[in-house]
């Protein structure tokens, strides 16, 4: 009396799902009511273990209890499908709020899906529809795919990335049309491909491409529009421009897409396209350089992170997002290298952020880290649920949330904040690495073999791409241990404590490595080591972290971490 399909692409399961319901509708209108047969169907975004001809895991389990309170010959989705589905499709959401689900341990908010067709939004309904606007299902669509560095200098990739993401922003607040997101868009960066095979892979009919080339004061940027069809061009240009006019051409290659597919513009999306972050484009390239820094993380790139966040605010004080930015790195710096940062300043910071713009998740994030930091936990829990009230697929606020809640032992609540860390981010290595730990902690080994695999093969590519980051090769050598790769277990880590020897965190992952290893005297030698310069948040985890559980009999560890959970106590009631 029912089925569970997995889709490749949120968009083909809501379309999907509608179809069959109207069809539905159609049908039972021709036969008598006692012999009507009426679905009800839940859809949910989360990653799906495969065991033979079966699929589970948590993103089912959710579906499934989604699907029981949808109404009788409905639609109902989680708000991660709703977010994602944004305007690709000309359908209505109705708000349900957050819903109790019979053993999901969260609050899960729930719409309803209209499926009558387009029509006039009803009160409540969280869609908007202009009554200007003559629905059409065949929208364009279209993919940009990351735009080639032709600087000629590696370190300029941050720029190229940067305009790429803001041309994606862009087209995707233009609702006649469809655009691929940027994290599917990016799993494509660096590689050669064949414009009508990611067109069909995609589910696209229009390509964007093209190039950026920064020389000192001057920018070239190339564009060019593919139908991905025939691999012919509709559109091509180039714009040599003096640095200063580089929001000008990435509207001027917006503007150009809508007009070439021939889209009428609503008044309030000709007011969004091209509305520049900042108005000083030198803020904007110290903010972009501090973004590259800050996703590798370690305690070097993070106080480089600030300075260019830093300089964004000096050359332009109403930056929000580089305000989010210094906010973010210091909570880090105090949470991770216990950096000597109050917590009053991070807040403060903070919330300057959100007071130039409310809808940065990244600053209510990291308001959550400080909060936490200072024993506040249940602000810190409210901070990190405004994060993903803002933007629930919010890489940071996914991946900080997670990891706080590793922290207090709630494991379980962890998990789907891990997992859509992984979902939102294709290239990041941490949130799946991280989630393969807890999953073993929780005894979930299938499911944790899965990402464990997943993001050994993530930080191979972030290795190859930065070959200067210690981070991917902390992380994954004791994943590779644990996993019998006994040798490139050992490769990696004498690659991370080559690049980094005196990296706290990278000390604390030997030690998970060697436990691994059944080296036990270098595991607590590396743990020594580590307890002379720990963070607050790995003290906590390791209460729970699986890599060393060879170790936890041992009385060794048992003095350690009381020793650490007495100092803690201490700590926290002198700060009282």
């Amino acid at each position: 009396d029912g089925m569970l399909v997995e889709f490749p692409s949120v968009v083909s399961a809501v379309s999907c799902a509608t179809d069959v319901q109207r069809e539905m509708r159609h049908r039972n209108a021709e036969v008598p009511e006692d012999r009507r047969i009426e679905f009800r169907i839940g859809i949910n975004l989360g990653d799906v273990i495969v065991d033979d001809d079966d699929i589970f895991g948590d993103g089912v389990n959710v579906a499934s209890r989604i699907e029981g309170i949808a109404r009788p010959g409905g639609v109902a989705v989680s708000s991660a499908v709703r977010d994602n589905i944004g305007n690709k499709l000309d359908l209505i959401f109705e708000d349900m709020g957050d819903q109790e689900l019979k053993n999901i341990e969260f609050p899960v908010r729930v719409f309803n899906v209209v499926v009558s067709g387009p029509a006039k939004a009803k009160a409540g309904a969280t869609a908007e529809v202009d009554a200007d606007a003559v629905p059409d299902v065949d929208k364009p669509s279209i993919a940009v795919l990351p735009f080639n560095n032709m600087s000629g200098d590696p370190e300029q990739e941050y720029f190229s990335d940067g305009i790429t993401e803001d041309i994606i922003t862009d087209l995707s607040k233009v609702s006649g049309l469809f655009v691929i997101g940027r994290n599917t868009s990016f799993t494509y960066k660096g590689k050669s491909v064949e414009i009508p095979e990611v067109a069909a892979k995609l589910g696209v009919k229009f390509i964007l491409e093209g190039s950026v080339r920064k020389a000192g004061q001057r920018v070239r940027v190339t564009g060019q529009l593919i139908d991905g069809t025939t691999g012919g061009h509709v559109w091509a240009d180039r714009f040599d421009r003096d640095l200063t006019d580089i929001f000008a051409i990435q509207d001027e290659i917006t503007q150009t897409i809508v007009d070439q597919l021939k889209i009428k513009l609503l008044p309030k999306e000709k007011k969004a396209i091209g509305q520049a972050p900042t108005a000083n484009v030198e803020a904007y390239t110290y903010y972009l350089k501090g973004r590259q820094f800050f996703h590798n993380s370690t305690r070097v790139l993070l106080a480089l992170s600030r300075q260019m966040f830093a300089k964004a605010t000096e050359l332009d004080p109403n930056y929000a997002r580089a305000y989010a930015g210094i906010a973010i790195c210091d909570a880090r710096l105090e949470n991770w290298y216990r950096a000597d940062i109050p917590t009053e300043k991070i807040i403060a910071i903070a919330d300057k952020a959100i007071s130039l713009d409310p809808s940065l998740a990244e600053a209510h994030a990291a308001r959550g880290v400080a909060l936490g930091n200072n024993g506040q936990h249940g602000e810190a829990v409210d901070a990190f649920n405004r994060a993903l009230a803002v933007n629930p697929n919010d890489f940071d606020a996914n991946l900080l949330f997670a990891r706080y809640r590793v922290t207090q032992g709630d494991l379980d609540q962890s998990i789907p904040l891990f997992q859509r860390a992984v979902e939102t981010q294709p290239d990041d290595w941490q949130s799946p690495l991280l989630l393969d730990s807890v999953l073993q902690a929780q005894g979930r080994f299938k499911e944790a073999e899965h990402y464990a695999r997943l993001g050994i093969k993530r930080a191979e590519e972030a290795m190859r791409l930065h070959p200067e980051n210690s981070r991917p090769a902390q992380l994954g050598a004791p994943t590779l241990a644990r996993l019998g790769e006994t040798e490139r277990a050992k490769e990696w880590l004498e690659r991370a404590l080559f690049l980094d020897p005196d990296e706290p965190i990278a000390t604390y992952n030997a030690a998970c490595t060697f436990a691994q290893l059944g080296e036990i005297d270098r595991a607590f030698d590396a743990l020594d080591k580590w307890s002379k310069n720990r963070g607050m948040e790995m003290e906590l985890w390791l209460d729970t972290d699986a890599d060393l559980d060879p170790l936890r009999e041992d009385p060794r560890f048992v003095t350690m971490l009381q020793t650490i959970k007495d100092e803690r106590g201490t700590r926290i009631r002198s700060a009282s």
